[in-house]
């Protein structure tokens, strides 16, 4: 392991770049919510976030935070290597969270061979998660360029709906501007929002072993040449996007596991700060994301659904049927289908009994009281509050987000989504942080679905064991 000093580690050429696709609809919700830290310069509360941010990012990554993750911070280094390569046709990488039994049978099944090649447990499942990755990477990759210069892609000038979201004093590179990097100098991005691996101080660099079981370092993920995050915005976390999607559709799809799977989620954002990819505002910024997407498409919202896609997961990359597209013009169903067949493999492996498959797990997220702990951790990162008139504040979730439900109606239907909705009001996180102005988006922010998946899991068991839900 080195500890090196940010600015002085040599630049390479290969840049991640985005398409530069029009704003939908949906896109620009996204936008609106995400805006909030293009505000911050403009508080000294604001102002306040930045530095923590800064603080709370280099200590996570250097291990001065003692974060309690589930892993000791040697191995959950490690870990975070490998999880630099995303399995976003299959999912397989997060299926851990799954459990020993379940997961294991998941992995065996859903398999990459190389980084372009994979296999699918089922055809609903790779229709499913490839149409939702298309949808919540379009709103994650929208807000990369806009809030670092303004643009869609680095270059073409944004719409004027998506450029009147800049104005009322919102800047773009706030994260290169407050840490002394800004666009364009020696060592920064070149378009904005430089990156940890830009802007600490000191990075802790280390070896091990990538995805595939490969030697690698975690500088071959951050300046190449694996992945050139130089010219890449940081904000808001794709990884943490994909990372909270993925996994929330197999905790709908195995509802015995939700909790753990929302944990999964928690740790694989939290892992793109430990290997120096990410600021905790980016993490934070892309798991809201995912989960305002997500309810969204649960809800069949039409800016959501019925978009014709290309869809990365249907078949194997290497076939002659990479082409295919996909459109889902009606979501729930297509999860119900995803469920039935998901049902059925895990019947395979485990039997009948779902749930005791389910409980059958050594796995690092087999204590529960562990589990709460880092998952709490990750809510806000312990930034300070910016929005103060939201900090003490009980949020109706049913008045502002009431699609929000769905992310537990999905995979607990014995629950109306009102009753849903009061659940994810009773158990949300503190308020006040950097997205928490108020907003729909805002909700998504400060949602605690550990908690909440506790409740839902107990009344629906309740409603299963005596009598009918309620509507």
């Amino acid at each position: 392991m080195r500890h090196l000093p940010a600015l002085g580690l040599a630049a390479l050429c290969l840049t991640v770049s985005v398409p530069a696709l029009a704003q939908s609809q949906a896109n620009l919700s996204a936008l609106r919510g995400l805006a909030a830290v293009a505000r911050l310069p403009q508080s000294p509360a604001g102002q306040a976030a930045l530095a923590a941010n800064l603080t709370v990012t280099g200590d996570i990554q250097s291990g001065a935070a003692k974060q309690p993750t589930l892993l000791p911070l040697p191995e959950q280094r490690l870990l975070a290597l490998k999880d630099c390569f995303i399995t976003d046709g299959n999912a397989t990488q997060l299926a851990d969270g799954l459990g020993t039994r379940i997961g294991e049978a998941y992995q065996a099944k859903a398999r990459y061979s190389d980084h372009k090649t994979f296999t699918s447990v089922s055809p609903a499942l790779a229709k499913l998660i490839g149409y939702t990755n298309t949808i919540t990477k379009s709103d994650s990759n929208a807000g990369k360029y806009l809030f670092a210069n303004g643009t869609r892609d680095g270059k073409t000038p944004v719409s004027a709906e998506a450029a009147a979201i800049l104005a009322n004093g919102a800047v773009t590179d706030v994260f290169g501007r407050a840490y002394g990097r800004p666009a364009g100098m020696p060592g920064s991005d070149a378009f904005g929002n430089a990156r940890p691996v830009q802007t600490l101080p000191v990075l802790t660099a280390y070896r091990g072993e990538d995805y595939f079981g490969h030697p690698s370092h975690s500088l071959d993920w951050l300046r190449g040449p694996n992945q050139d995050l130089t010219d890449s915005p940081a904000f808001p976390s794709g990884h943490t996007t994909y990372g909270a999607t993925e996994s929330m559709l197999l905790a709908i799809l195995v509802p015995s596991r939700y909790r753990q799977m929302v944990v999964r989620a928690a740790e694989y954002g939290n892992d793109r700060i430990v290997v120096g990819a990410h600021y905790a505002m980016d993490v934070i910024g892309g798991r809201a994301t995912s989960l305002h997407a997500l309810a969204h498409l649960l809800a069949n919202d039409p800016a959501y659904v019925g978009q014709i896609r290309v869809n990365p997961a249907v078949l194997d990359p290497a076939s002659a049927d990479t082409a295919k597209t996909v459109s889902l013009s009606d979501y729930p169903a297509v999860v119900k289908a995803a469920r039935a067949e998901l049902d059925a493999f895990v019947a395979q492996t485990c039997g009948a009994d779902i749930a005791a498959c389910a409980a059958q797990d050594q796995s690092r997220f087999k204590d529960e009281a562990a589990n709460a702990a880092f998952y709490a951790s990750t809510q806000t990162y312990g930034l300070p509050v910016v929005h103060p008139e939201t900090a003490g504040k009980t949020e109706d979730v049913a008045s502002l987000a009431p699609e929000a439900g769905h992310l537990l109606t999905a995979a607990f239907p014995e629950l109306s989504l009102a009753e849903a909705n009061r659940i994810l009001t009773e158990t949300q996180g503190p308020g006040g942080g950097f997205l928490d102005d108020g907003s729909e988006f805002g909700v998504y922010s400060r949602l605690n679905l550990y908690e909440a998946a506790g409740k839902a899991a107990a009344l629906a068991a309740s409603r299963r064991n005596g009598a009918a839900p309620s509507r």
